[in-house]
């Protein structure tokens, strides 16, 4: 009886996922609320923090971004990786994640969006969604738990 007991707990240990730990290791103890950052961007550009949260998108093409949900619904951030440095897993939607890395701002120049049909076509003077400027998270390192 004890040694089955023994083998079924071993075997229990066995399918415990451990935390995936991608690039670098993080260093940050604190961690800065999404909500906060979102509310006060100018803030915190250039700054490293570390920020936790639910993966909401994830990269289907090569895995070098990631959305992170913030505490409040409809929060957003996007945590942009160098390509093939750190792979997101495609499958990773839905876990809780913690992610060290410095706030940027983006801007259309910056993203690949800038040679949107939208940016062709609008006329000088009048604004459009690419002319919009948001903020990201150049990501050094993540744990998925």
């Amino acid at each position: 009886m004890k040694k089955l007991l023994i083998v079924m707990i071993l075997a229990s240990v066995a399918f415990v996922k451990a935390d995936e730990k991608l690039g670098k290791d993080l260093t940050l103890k604190e961690k800065t609320s999404i909500s906060i950052i979102l509310s006060t961007p100018e803030k915190f550009d250039g700054q490293k923090v570390l920020v936790e949260g639910m993966i909401a998108d994830v990269c289907q093409e090569m895995g070098c971004w990631i959305d992170i949900a913030g505490e409040k619904e409809g929060e957003i951030i996007k945590v942009k990786v160098k390509d093939g440095e750190i792979v997101f897993p495609k499958d990773s939607k839905g876990k809780t994640v913690m992610v060290e890395g410095v706030v940027e701002k983006v801007t259309a120049a910056k993203t690949e969006h800038s040679e949107m049909k939208e940016v062709k076509d609008h006329k000088e003077g009048e604004t459009c969604e690419a002319d919009k400027v948001t903020y990201r998270i150049k990501g050094l390192g993540a744990v998925i738990k």
